[in-house]
């Protein structure tokens, strides 16, 4: 049927890119090569994102995104996927202003870890994923546990995702660091990783850690693409 998936993005461009490059992968493998996905895109201010967010104006966010999603309801998209994990601590606003499916990111890839079994896992992305509840909370009620990077390789995490990533730029000496909290991590006990940011994949992938990669912008994006095309 290929059916229309709305994306909420710019949050950042690079990461709306990698969901907008992986469902037209999709459409080709399951269509055909010359086909692609029907996509809309409304995609909003990341520089007003990122500022609520630092003022801790949730209450704003959560107006911006639930009009970008009344947008992609009315314009005939049939599903809406945010399109960064961080921003859904707005989905149950988002919820309960459209009538379409809005997808959550940590509840499909919570499947995806209880296919391979796995009972915990790390946990990587802004300081708001990481240390908000939002997210862990999913994880627990599929019996998940979570533990996530100190304090400090929090930090690094964060700034190398809003001064690096979030403008497509891929630094070695970052990747380096990365690999090394991960490893930290698994050597107290995560038996996967969660790439909880939608830009680390730009930087890490499953060939460079030793335990199952749970890369959240392919999952999700997967996710929508396999309820409008079962």
């Amino acid at each position: 049927m290929n059916k229309t998936i709305g994306l909420i993005g710019g949050m950042t461009p690079e990461s709306t890119i990698l969901y907008y490059k992986e469902l037209n992968r999709l459409a080709s493998i399951q269509f055909g090569a010359k086909h692609t996905c029907n996509v809309m895109i409304e995609s909003v201010d990341f520089g007003l994102v990122s500022k609520y967010q630092t003022e801790n104006r949730w209450d704003l966010l959560d107006e911006m995104m639930v009009k970008a999603a009344q947008n992609l309801e009315k314009g005939g998209a049939e599903c809406v996927l945010i399109c960064a994990n961080t921003m859904h601590l707005t989905i149950d606003a988002v919820r309960r202003a459209i009538k379409i499916p809005v997808l959550h990111i940590a509840q499909a890839t919570s499947l995806k870890i209880k296919e391979k079994k796995l009972r915990k896992v790390a946990l990587l992305g802004t300081k708001y994923t990481m240390e908000k509840t939002f997210y862990t909370d999913v994880l627990s009620v599929f019996g998940i546990e979570t533990i996530i990077p100190n304090e400090k390789d929090r930090a690094i995490i964060h700034a190398v995702i809003y001064e690096e990533l979030a403008f497509g730029e891929v630094n070695p000496t970052s990747k380096k660091e990365y690999l090394r909290i991960t490893e930290s991590l698994i050597s107290n006990g995560a038996e996967g990783v969660i790439l909880g940011c939608t830009e680390i994949p730009m930087l890490m992938s499953q060939v460079d850690v030793s335990v199952p990669v749970f890369d959240t912008t392919t999952i999700h994006a997967a996710n929508a693409f396999n309820l409008m095309n079962p």
